[in-house]
């Protein structure tokens, strides 16, 4: 399973602001109480999961190349809000990790759909304009690939799971350009990493962006595969777990 960089470090969210900025109290170690910036990768509003007073666990990196050696990698779930287990649960909020998740686990033979690919390359160039998460090829000779593209989704709507949090024109060029792979006849993979502990069903956030959820629609009747899977987090890495149930309608 992918491990995070460094020991993490507990703190308490103070506010998330300008998109990439997170102002955490240290609560642990040397430097408890102390207020710092700590680097936010993900790009969505994060609703559920950034509210203020949040637990959240850091990272930290002294590359001196780096404006901030924070950054923000998970958000605690308190144990009323995580039904049915005994610890509380965690959020996987940093987008730049999924990919590595999910590229392990399809290596690991983790993903039965997805076994039997002879090579994996990440960010491997489809078009002259674009780039996949992951590319299988079967017996290397790129006549028979799968292209998969894979999202966090750790928006939490009733009981439901949901993507996008905010209204994405990205994750719709990616919807559209699967499509069009899938009607040529290429393999196409729509993978979302359900990034959190809670909810029993993922869906498109039609009521955040209905042109997504449309798109999503489309995607499947053009021969995308949809897949969802949650992701197994722990203090110390992160992987695969369970799949979880597509819900289109």
């Amino acid at each position: 399973m992918p491990s995070f960089s460094s020991p993490l470090i507990r703190g308490r969210l103070l506010r998330r602001y300008k998109r990439f900025f997170a102002d955490v109290e240290l609560l642990d170690g040397p430097m408890k109480g102390q207020v710092v910036v700590a680097h936010c990768a993900n790009t969505g509003t994060m609703k559920t999961c950034s509210d203020p007073g949040s637990i959240v666990y850091l990272t930290w990196n002294p590359d001196p190349k780096r404006k901030l050696k924070y950054t923000w990698e998970l958000t605690e779930i308190p144990g009323d809000e995580n039904p049915g287990q005994n610890r509380v649960g965690l959020i996987g909020v940093n987008t730049a990790r999924p990919n590595a998740i999910v590229a392990e686990a399809i290596a690991a033979g983790q993903i039965p759909e997805l076994r039997g690919y002879a090579s994996l390359r990440r960010e491997a160039v489809i078009s002259r304009e674009s780039r996949c998460d992951i590319l299988l090829d079967r017996d290397g000779t790129g006549i028979e690939i799968c292209v998969i593209e894979v999202k966090n989704a750790t928006l939490k709507l009733g009981d439901d799971i949901a993507f996008p949090d905010a209204v994405t024109a990205r994750g719709l060029k990616h919807l559209h350009e699967l499509s069009q792979l899938a009607s040529e006849g290429v393999r196409s993979v729509m993978f979302f990493l359900v990034n959190r502990p809670d909810g029993e069903v993922f869906r498109a956030a039609h009521e955040i962006d209905p042109k997504y959820a449309k798109a999503l629609r489309e995607a499947a009747a053009c021969g995308v595969e949809i897949m969802a899977w949650r992701a197994d987090t722990a203090l110390t890495h992160a992987g695969i777990g369970s799949e979880v149930k597509v819900q289109l309608d």
